[in-house]
């Protein structure tokens, strides 16, 4: 049976008077992708950057591979989230003035990690999402849907604990959807990696191992 993973007690966020979670209990186990639903205003993305540590609760703790995070000071946060958590957003973020390749490579970079083994990592995983002619593109010359490839290799590049995805599949056609997601599936399996997919692709979402909903700031 797997551990957990990330385990989440009484998280709550209020944005002025208005309770977006409301005391929210979580479990997600190692090595297994859990995809959660719910209608827009719901709260997931607002849980989703709780998770990954980019937003505080209001109360609530939060423990990721064992670690409380809270009890991190912001330069020890920052370097746990960009060791341990890769973040595929709906909107891509990628650096314009960067080819693919090397918006890929940030993480690694920011890591101190430069050698070639990590360019050839980050070369697989673009060839792995069908982006092999777009290595030395800028993400200005690609689609909408090749630049949320290119977001997704990135969220990968070092090998994260855990990888959130908000939408990730918002600007895919139903291929590349699938292609994602079986990128997903074939990490779980092959590196144990745990993945938290927001979505409202109720065909991506049954393909998990799990799936939570969301309804009015509480799991239903």
């Amino acid at each position: 049976m797997n551990s957990t993973m990330i385990q989440a007690r009484g998280i709550a966020k209020k944005f002025g008077s208005f309770e977006v979670l409301k005391g929210i209990d979580l479990d997600i186990p190692k090595g297994e992708i859990t995809s959660i639903v719910g209608a827009s205003g719901a709260g997931k993305t607002t849980l989703l950057q709780i998770l990954g540590t980019l937003n505080t609760p209001d109360a609530g703790t939060l423990r990721i591979g064992g670690q409380e995070v809270h009890a991190l000071n912001r330069k020890q946060l920052a370097a746990f989230r960009n060791q341990h958590i890769g973040f595929i957003f709906q909107f891509h973020r990628l650096l314009p003035e960067f080819t693919a390749l090397e918006n890929v490579l940030m993480p690694a970079w920011i890591a101190g990690n430069d050698g070639k083994e990590y360019e050839q990592y980050a070369t697989q995983l673009l060839v792995d999402l069908g982006l092999q002619d777009h290595l030395k593109q800028s993400p200005s010359t690609l689609s909408g849907g090749e630049q949320q490839r290119v977001a997704a290799a990135r969220a990968l590049m070092n090998r994260p604990s855990v990888v959130l995805a908000d939408e990730p599949t918002g600007n895919l056609d139903s291929g590349n959807a699938d292609s994602l997601f079986d990128l997903f599936v074939e990490l779980r399996d092959r590196v144990q990696q745990t993945f938290i997919v927001v979505t409202h692709n109720e065909k991506l979402a049954q393909r998990g191992d799990h799936l939570i909903k969301l309804a009015d700031g509480k799991l239903v």
